[in-house]
């Protein structure tokens, strides 16, 4: 009698697109991947959702991890990734019955591991796109050529039927029986559906919260980096007003002194004119008659003079608002220029190891490893804080509280005695979710806090 392969669990891999499931491979596959064997050239220059799955001889699913992977512009994966999915797969929660009860679900928002849930993604529960239901359905298609259980009942020889006496074949009522026993299994069965779709809720739920806090992560950075620049634009604009009321004021001066001095000129020839009408009247009209004329004129030529005195400020002003400009530019431009010229000879260095495969890859707090494109690597050099506060959707500031809060987790408030409270706290993983004021704080001093806040 030979010896018959016997099915076992089988460790599989799929790919996920817009439209659902577009590659299936068995994890030795999937392993040759990983080491460079082969390369995925219509995924280059992309990062793919992908799933890890153990399927079991009757081919249905037993345990899913959903993460993601990068593949450069070859098409060849990420060779700094290093998420142990078996290891996930063992420790994950229960997630949905699809077929064979409730799976070991691992994914954002049920990751065993915390400092593998910013490379993990949740997938879409809902009815009309549940990418659960498509794994299911993908593995019932046996695309990969997995060896199968047969699960027919075994039929009974003849021989080993055994025929009841017949003093038993009439019992009190057997049917009653077996509708009991059939009763309450249809009982069970349906408080599992039903502890069943309610963990599948809550798990939908949870996946709709994250996405949402990463979309109001999002949506609370651009309105911080609006209001920055809105403040800057009024300090200029604050700053441009006060020149020119100076300026006004400078010019008021002047004209106050102008009148102050065609006042004493006019009170001199008053005095003239009174003297000469006591010697004559008729010489004292011709006097007033050139005193008023001439008046008039020097008035009238003060503010002529005033005007294109006025007149040509505002040209030198305008004018020095435009060289102002052109300087901005200049200097804008001779920046960019010295960037370039500073980098010319590091990017010929950077492309040269990026052609031969050199990923470049560091790790900082809440954004775990990040592979920065090569692109990317200047703006990293100029500010590898803002980079790392981007990647977690929040400021520079908040990272840079939240990481010490981060390497300290300790209470942050000051005592009455001058000194820091320095509590041990519950540590906040996610920059995104770090509230100064509470997070830094222990319960003592955050409720003292926020009834402060309500006084």
């Amino acid at each position: 009698m030979s010896m018959q392969k016997k099915p076992q669990m089988v460790e599989a891999v799929m790919f996920f697109n817009d439209r659902g499931v577009c590659k299936e491979m068995l994890f030795a596959e999937f392993e040759a991947l990983l080491d460079g064997v082969v390369n995925m050239p219509e995924y280059a220059d992309q990062q793919m959702r992908v799933a890890y799955l153990l399927i079991n001889p009757r081919l249905l699913v037993r345990a899913v991890v959903f993460f993601y992977l990068d593949f450069d512009e070859r098409g060849a994966a990420d060779k700094g990734w290093n998420i142990p999915l078996r290891h996930l797969a063992d420790n994950a929660g229960r997630g949905p019955d699809l077929g064979a009860g409730p799976i070991r679900l691992a994914c954002r928002s049920q990751c065993p591991v915390s400092w593998h849930q910013m490379h993990l993604w949740d997938p879409s529960l809902s009815p009309g796109h549940n990418d659960l239901v498509l794994l299911r359905d993908a593995a019932k298609r046996n695309s990969m050529g997995l060896l199968v259980e047969d699960d027919s009942p075994q039929l009974v020889e003849p021989q080993r039927l055994q025929m009841a006496s017949e003093e038993r074949w009439y019992t009190p009522d057997p049917a009653q029986e077996q509708a009991d026993k059939n009763a309450e299994k249809a009982d069970q069965e349906q408080r599992l559906k039903a502890a069943q779709l309610i963990k599948q809720q809550r798990l939908r739920i949870s996946s709709m919260s994250q996405q949402h806090e990463d979309e109001l992560a999002k949506f609370r950075l651009a309105s911080d980096e609006l209001v920055q620049s809105l403040q800057t634009q009024l300090q200029g604009l604050q700053q441009a007003l006060h020149q020119q009321e100076e300026l006004n004021a400078s010019l008021k001066a002047q004209l106050a002194e102008q009148v102050s001095g065609f006042q004493t000129n006019r009170e001199e020839l008053a005095q003239q004119l009174r003297a000469l009408e006591q010697h004559a009247r008729s010489e004292a009209d011709i006097l007033r008659g050139q005193f008023e004329a001439e008046l008039q004129a020097k008035v009238a030529a003060a503010v002529v003079e005033y005007k294109e005195q006025v007149a040509i400020r505002d040209v030198e002003l305008a004018y020095r608002n435009e060289l102002d400009m052109q300087q901005e530019q200049e200097i804008t431009r001779l920046k960019r220029e010295r960037d370039e010229f500073a980098s010319q000879g590091g990017e010929q260095i950077l492309e040269r190891l990026s052609k031969l495969g050199v990923v470049f890859v560091v790790y900082h707090p809440g954004a775990g490893h990040l592979t920065i494109p090569l692109q990317d690597v200047a703006r990293y050099q100029d500010n590898p804080m803002a980079y790392a506060a981007a990647k977690c959707f929040v400021s520079e500031a908040q990272y840079r509280q939240w990481l010490n809060h981060y390497q300290s987790p300790t209470c942050e408030a000051q005592l009455p005695s001058g000194e820091r409270c320095a509590m041990p706290i519950d540590r906040v993983d996610t920059a995104s979710r770090f509230v100064i004021g509470d997070s830094n704080c222990c319960a003592r001093h955050k409720n003292s806090s926020r009834l402060r806040t309500v006084v």
